[in-house]
Order: C-alpha cells, then structure tokens, then sequence
C-alpha cells in the first residue's frame, strides 16, 4: 500500500477512503458494518463522514451516520485510522441544513457546539480532520480559523479542512491563517469526476501551489460513470430519485449530471474501460485519484457487494494510451473546444 500524507500533515492515508453518507438510510447499521470492515480489510485506513449525513439530510436523521460509524469505531484500533468529519456549513439561497433548528453559521458557537455532537456520536475523544462543510458567506473567514484553531489547540481536532470551496476561498483562507498564526486548510473536499472536471481550473494551481490536498467526492458523477443510466434511464440511484424530487436544487443536480452529454461521454468511458478489461467503476475512480494533489478519493456503497469494483482501484495507475482516450471523449463530447 502506498499511503499519501494530507497537505502539510503527518496524516498517511490510503488512496482510497470511505464515505458514509449512505450510512442510515441507503443500508443499515449492519450493512454499514459489512461495508466498513471489507474497507478496513483492504487496507483503506480513511473514513469520512459528517454531522449531516445521511443524505439526504433531515432533522429527524441528522448524526445517525456518525452514531454508526462511532459504534462500528470501538471493533478497531482506534489508532489505526484516520477519521474525518465536518460541520455543517450555514444556511444559503439553496439550502438550509436541518442541524441546531436551521440557524447554523461557521462562528465559534455552532463549530464548538458541533464538534462536541460528533465526538459524543463518534465515540472519540479526537478528530483526525475536522471539515468546514461548505462556506459561510456572512461570518468573516478569520472568526471561523481562530473557532477552529481553538479545537487544535485544545486536542479535539488534529487538523482542517473545508469542503466545496472555490479558488478565492481557500486562498484568503490560507492567507488568514498564514498572517494570523491559525491553523491551515490542509485538505479541500469537492466534487471531481471525469464529469466534473472544474477543480482543474483555478482550484488546481493554488492546490499544488500551496500543498493542500484534493479529497474528491463523487468519482462516479453521482453514479453515472457505472453505466448503469445508460442501460437503463430510470435505473435506481440518488439522480433518479433527485429528478422526481420537488426540490429544486436536486432535480437541477440531476440535470447537470444525468443529462445527454454526460449519457453520451459515459458510453465512450465504459467502452475505454472495457477494451482495458476494467470495470468503469474501477476506472472513473482510477482516473479521479493520478493527479499529483490528490491525497485519497472517497468512494461510497450501499452493499458491502458494490465496493469490491471501487477497491480494485486502490493500487490501480491507469496506462497513458487510457488516459488520452478519456481526455479525448472529454473534449469531443462533454467538453468541445473551438
């Protein structure tokens, strides 16, 4: 296993982590245990989770992800991983996260009041990253580093990071940190796929630039990359069940991922993977992980039987010839230039 160290830290992590997400309401505690402890076996030593999974998020169910995996957490050397989770970020035009009664914010009562919650579920008395889930727009960055470089130096917290930022974010929160003695961001958690390949705009430059490293969430588009859309359009999966839904974001989301051009670029992925004698799955989540400010991938399941093609990618380089015929399929069809 060839571990990778997280930004600045001493974090080792294996290339491939776990996200929890489904944990609660997709596969329950004890599916969740069977698909934590065929990725502990494999050698993945990352688990990533939050105070507002499972998704999708309800007040009802708010931290049953964390409860899960904090009792899956005492069969283990607790030593032996890495754990991370976030705080959910405040409320914004498109979401109101259903955690303290809506009222969240990134200041220093809500990520004190959060921290506390995730440890009690996690049954820890430390979080190896600590994640800022999204930005908060109102609350100044400076108040939301010095609220979190008070839980490092208490021990509470190992290290931060945030979560879907954008290029001026996570360099004025850097520049805070720098010029105030804060602890850093030293991961960035966002959507990256052969689908979505945003972050090698801006957000790649000040990633290598200043060592921080790229958790990409999403390696298979939401579930696309598998195929499984193209075989069947009303296959199930979240952008099925995110179309139907009346909530706005969520049916645009399914748009913007489960639409003719990602159907289109998909069957050129699948047929790349399967001249290669890959799974696609294996593949997309091979491809998500060789760029050099990646640190781990997170990959997610809902059986532990659909983890075994995301595992095979663990140790999996992808050849130069299948690289070039996925930057070709990305230009011609979801991406043309000219």
């Amino acid at each position: 296993m060839q571990y990778r160290y997280i930004g600045k830290t001493g974090l080792r992590v294996s290339p491939i982590a776990l996200g929890t997400m489904t944990f609660g309401t997709q596969c329950d505690e004890k599916e969740a245990f069977r698909i934590m402890d065929q990725a502990y076996d494999a050698g993945v030593n990352i688990f990533d989770t939050a105070e507002l999974y499972p998704v999708p998020p309800s007040a009802a169910l708010c931290g049953l992800s964390e409860t899960i995996v904090g009792a899956w957490l005492k069969t283990k050397p607790r030593e032996s991983m890495i754990l991370a989770t976030k705080v959910a970020g405040a409320a914004s035009g498109w979401f109101v996260p259903p955690v303290r009664h809506g009222l969240t914010a990134m200041d220093r009562f809500h990520i004190e009041r959060a921290v506390e919650g995730s440890l009690k579920r996690l049954k820890t008395d430390y979080i190896d990253l600590y994640q800022m889930h999204w930005p908060d727009t109102v609350v100044p960055i400076e108040e939301s580093l010095e609220a979190f470089d008070r839980l490092v130096q208490s021990g509470k917290v190992r290290y931060i990071g945030t979560s879907n930022d954008t290029a001026y974010g996570l360099s004025k929160a850097l520049s805070a940190s720098h010029y105030r003695g804060l602890a850093r961001f030293e991961s960035i958690q966002n959507n990256f796929s052969l689908l979505n390949r945003r972050f090698l705009d801006e957000l790649a430059v000040v990633a290598v630039a200043e060592q921080v490293s790229l958790l990409p969430y999403s390696p298979l588009g939401g579930g696309v990359l598998s195929g499984k859309y193209n075989n069947d359009p009303n296959a199930s999966g979240r952008f099925s069940a995110y179309a139907k839904s009346p909530n706005r974001r969520q049916r645009t989301m399914a748009a913007r991922f489960k639409n003719d051009k990602t159907l289109a670029s998909t069957q050129h992925y699948v047929k790349i993977a399967a001249d290669a004698a890959l799974d696609p799955v294996t593949m997309a989540i091979a491809w998500s992980k060789q760029f050099d400010f990646v640190a781990s991938t997170i990959v997610g399941a809902t059986s532990a039987d659909q983890l075994e093609a995301s595992l095979a990618a663990m140790e999996l380089t992808l050849s130069e010839e299948i690289l070039q015929a996925c930057e070709k399929v990305h230009h011609e069809i979801l991406y043309p230039m000219g």
